[in-house]
């Protein structure tokens, strides 16, 4: 994955943990292209993802093997 709107060799140095958090949501977003997430990761950073909502809900079901609570 390439992003050419982001210095993310200078994200990485100022904030680490916002630029592990930054590329998860792109790999999920916009896709993997080869790459594997670490599911330990993802669900420890899962409160702070902005996510398509498709997305958000199908990886929810798979991570924790139900569907969401929706409000309405």
């Amino acid at each position: 994955m390439y992003n050419w709107s982001v210095d993310e060799k200078l994200f990485k140095k100022e904030d680490p943990e916002g630029y592990k958090i930054w590329r998860i949501e792109q790999l999920i977003n916009y896709g993997l292209d080869g790459e594997k997430l670490d599911e330990k990761i993802v669900k420890k950073y899962w409160k702070k993802f902005y996510l398509d909502p498709i997305y958000s809900n199908y990886l929810y079901f798979l991570l924790w093997g139900k569907k969401r609570k929706t409000t309405s």
